[in-house]
């Protein structure tokens, strides 16, 4: 995403490795503040109670959502069964090769939840050197999690109910609430700013060095200094969602947990959200970091982030403990445009502003208010204009595809014993492309269809061999279906007169296309065919399919060929 302040990508590195390095390495002074690691890139359901759908469920006719979650099975939800099945290995892979300690996945389609199942531990050190604990606490499917910034969404969500009152319009200047925001030229700043992050407000500052209690501090952000300009670039800021929490407590009248707690996570029935759990909650709690440098020791049961800590526990950017059904309720009322069951927390026209695409100016970084729309970098095969989501630098994530009533929460412990670790972006991407997987594609006709599969650094060949020796022209059809990462990521036909060098014969095929017949007229000195799909460094769509490859001569004859690959490419009805 052009434009974020992030971290390049990393590669997969086993914390076991990690961990031995000397211990005054991981006690020395923090300079990383505790900010996603993002990647750089250059590139309407119905509500209703449960209902069984008539016909196959599919990525282009995903069914109607009921309006609760309720347990289900992939068959029930229209997915296929064997991609589900397979993150189990592939999570428990992650913890064996010390990736994260533990995870926990939830997974939901249309209200019914197909997938939850916890992997590893919730505690398993007791300092920033690896030294186990005597008696390790296994993740469980209810574990409680510090989600650190997907709290964001808590906080403009909790904005957007004082929006409704009638408390401010979106593109309030700032100032008009919070008069003390004015200063260093921060007069213009608007409320939808702060949202989409727009604000020009740098990314972190140590306010836990700063001040001595929770009101100087939150003064202290309030009154810092710009970056850039107002509007004029994306500037992914923790201050943003500082000032924005300060800004419901200034018109609510109420701290920020409490507003949270009576406005949506008790009326939805969250019972297991909320800011500074109690210690009775403790070992039901994932355990983060080893944080001597500031005196705390093994962070357990209250939240990570400094900034965060240093505010009470309380804070827009940071703060909220919460476990993946509670999120899933969560995510599945926004899905249905403000409520569950019988319980509506926003209106529907309000929802529908938060889904907007508030950065169309900054190609890349798209956002809506509070949300991070189409990120490829933690949403993978999920990924589309449709899909909302966030990421929390405890190593956890949210993914909401619209299009497919689809729900994936993937969190993990990844920062205990310590921050120190590769990036977990390649599990969040490979955990939403299981589920994407899962998610059918209408295949038409009988026949199956050539799929050629998922992966990094792709170059997977559907090939004919020599051709046979035709008079006249030949022109080559064939159906095909994909959601490719747009531009990097392609298909394309090409020929060649050896078999050695080839040359396109076609466009590059990219991006988001259904079902279509593409033909193809094949120069005279073609003696052979093939599809090639190709892809970057990370991030794949739903992929490409093609369907009834034919090549016929110059009177229409079929021209018998044999279509194979040797490095990918399957047949597939879904």
């Amino acid at each position: 995403m052009l434009g974020k302040t992030m971290w390049k990508r990393m590669g997969v590195v086993a914390l076991a490795a990690t961990l031995m390095l000397p211990s005054s390495i991981w006690a020395q002074e923090r300079v990383e503040p505790t900010m996603e690691r993002r990647e750089e890139k250059g590139t309407s359901l119905e509500e209703g109670s449960m209902f069984t759908d008539r016909g196959p469920l599919s990525w282009d006719r995903p069914g109607r959502s009921s309006r609760v979650l309720h347990p289900g099975t992939p068959e029930s939800a229209g997915l296929k069964r064997k991609p589900i099945g397979e993150m189990d290995r592939y999570m428990e892979e992650i913890v064996q090769n010390g990736q994260s300690p533990g995870a926990v996945v939830y997974v939901v389609r249309r209200g019914h939840v197909v997938k939850r199942q916890a992997y590893g531990h919730a505690l398993r050190y007791r300092d920033g050197t690896g030294t186990p604990v005597e008696e390790p606490i296994p993740m469980r499917e209810h574990t409680l999690f510090d989600v650190a910034s997907i709290s964001k969404i808590f906080t403009t969500t909790a904005a957007m109910k004082l929006y409704e009152e009638g408390k401010f319009d979106l593109d309030d200047p700032v100032a008009k609430h919070l008069p003390e925001f004015a200063q260093n030229g921060k007069d213009t700043v608007t409320i939808r700013q702060l949202m989409a992050h727009t604000s020009g407000m740098p990314p972190w500052i140590p306010l836990y060095r700063q001040g001595s209690n929770r009101a100087e501090r939150i003064q202290i952000a309030l009154t810092h200094p710009l970056q850039q300009d107002p509007g004029t670039s994306y500037i992914y800021s923790d201050l943003n969602m500082i000032t924005l929490g300060a800004l419901v407590e200034r018109l609510s009248g109420q701290r920020l947990d409490t507003f949270v707690r009576e406005n949506i996570t008790q009326p939805l029935g969250m019972k297991d959200t909320l800011y500074n759990p109690p210690a009775s909650l403790k070992k039901r709690i994932a355990a983060t970091e080893y944080q001597p440098e500031v005196e705390r020791g093994m962070v357990w049961g209250e939240v990570h982030d400094e900034n965060a800590w240093s505010l009470d526990g309380v804070a827009g950017h940071a703060g909220v403990f919460s476990t993946a059904h509670d999120l899933a309720i969560f995510a599945h009322t926004l899905l249905q445009k403000g409520s569950y069951g019988k319980t509506r927390i926003l209106k529907e026209k309000t929802v529908e502003q938060m889904e907007e695409n508030q950065n169309e100016a900054f190609p890349g970084n798209d956002h809506g208010l509070g949300w991070e729309l189409n990120q490829g970098w933690f949403m993978d095969a999920l990924s589309d204009h449709r899909t909302m989501g966030h990421t929390g630098f405890t190593g956890t994530a949210m993914v909401v595809n619209r299009d497919q009533a689809t729900i994936v929460i993937t969190l993990t412990n990844r920062v205990h014993p310590t921050r120190n670790t590769p990036t977990i972006n390649p599990i969040r991407r490979q955990v939403a492309r299981f589920v994407a997987d899962a998610i059918p594609v209408r295949i038409p006709g009988r026949k199956e269809a050539w799929f050629a599969g998922y992966g990094d650094h792709l170059d997977r060949t559907l090939d004919t061999g020599l051709l046979p020796v035709t008079a006249g022209k030949r022109t080559l059809t064939f159906d095909t279906w994909h959601r490719t990462e747009p531009v990097v990521d392609y298909g394309v036909v090409e020929g060649s007169r050896d078999g050695r060098e080839w040359h396109p014969l076609t466009e590059a095929l990219s991006g988001r296309a259904d079902w279509h017949r593409r033909s193809v007229e094949l120069p005279a000195e073609i003696n052979h065919l093939r599809f090639r799909y190709h892809t970057d460094a990370t991030v794949n769509g739903r992929g490409w399919y093609v369907k009834d490859p034919v090549l016929r001569d110059d009177r229409g004859k079929k021209v018998k060929v044999e279509w194979t690959s040797g490095d990918g490419w399957e047949k597939r009805r879904w």
